[in-house]
C-alpha cells in the first residue's frame, strides 16, 4: 500500500508517505508558504521512497476545519492529483489528526482544539481506542471559548492552537482534571495517513470529484457593520 497524505488546514505544511510498513513525512511551520511547500515536499518523499506518483494507491487529505485558503488548497491538490492519477481519495478530521499529537495516555479525554480566530475556536473531544484509532465523543463544531460546552471526563488532555490563546477559559470548561496541555501542536499529514489507512480499510474511500473540504463557518469574515459592534 502507498498512500500519500496531505495536511495544510493550519501554520504547519505538511504531507507524509506511507509506503509499505514505513511511514515518512515532511512538515514545517509555514504560514502563507504552504502553497510553495506542498508540492515540492511530496516529491522528496516519493524520491525517498524511491517510487513515482503513479505507483501511489490513494491520496489522502485532512478536510479541515482550519485556515479556509488551507483547507480549500488541501482538498484541491488532493483532488487533482486523484484525478490525474485515477485514485480514491480519503478525507481525515484535521481535528482528529491533531488529537493524536495528544500523549498516548489511557483513559483520558482529548480535547483537540483549533484557535478560528475572530474569538471563536474549532473544536472536537476523542478518545483513543485500544487499537490505536480514536472514537469522537462529542461533533465538531465551532464556538467561542466561554460556550464551548464538554462531555464529562475524569481526566483530560489538551492539543491545539486554541490552547494557546484561551488556555485560561477551557481550563475552566473542563470537566474533569488536565493532565496535559500543548497550545503549540498543529494537525500532521503522518496522523493523516495512519487514520486514513483505517478509513481505507472499513472502504471508506471516495472518488475524487466527493472529497470535500470542511469549514465549520458559514462565512469567511465579519460584516463591517459586525466589526464595528465588536
Amino acid at each position: 500500500m502507498n498512500l500519500l497524505a496531505i495536511e495544510t488546514a493550519t501554520e504547519a505544511c505538511s504531507v507524509a508517505l506511507i509506503h509499505g510498513d514505513e511511514l515518512i513525512a515532511r512538515s514545517e511551520i509555514a504560514p502563507r508558504r504552504h502553497t510553495e511547500l506542498v508540492l515540492p515536499m511530496a516529491d522528496e518523499l516519493l524520491a525517498e521512497a524511491g517510487i513515482g506518483r503513479h505507483a501511489l494507491d490513494a491520496i489522502a487529505v485532512g478536510r479541515g476545519p482550519g485556515a479556509f485558503t488551507g483547507v480549500r488548497l488541501g482538498v484541491s491538490l488532493a483532488q487533482g492529483m486523484a484525478l490525474a492519477l485515477d485514485l480514491p481519495v480519503i478525507t481525515v478530521s484535521s481535528l482528529a489528526a491533531l488529537a493524536l499529537e495528544a500523549p498516548e495516555e489511557e483513559g483520558t479525554a482529548i480535547l483537540a482544539v483549533i484557535d478560528a480566530r475572530m474569538g471563536e475556536i474549532y473544536a472536537a473531544c476523542y478518545r483513543r481506542e485500544d487499537n490505536g484509532g480514536l472514537v469522537a465523543l462529542d461533533d465538531e463544531r465551532i464556538c467561542t471559548a466561554e460556550t464551548l460546552v464538554l462531555p464529562e471526563a475524569g481526566a483530560w488532555q489538551v492539543v491545539g492552537s486554541g490552547w494557546a490563546t484561551y488556555a485560561t477559559v477551557l481550563s475552566q470548561r473542563l470537566t474533569g482534571t488536565l493532565h496535559s496541555a500543548d497550545g503549540h501542536c498543529y494537525p500532521q499529514a503522518a496522523h493523516v495517513a495512519e487514520l486514513a489507512m483505517r478509513e481505507f480499510a472499513a472502504g471508506h474511500a471516495q472518488a475524487p470529484e466527493l472529497a470535500l473540504p470542511v469549514y465549520l463557518r458559514d462565512k469567511v469574515a465579519l460584516t463591517l457593520v459586525e466589526q464595528g459592534k465588536a
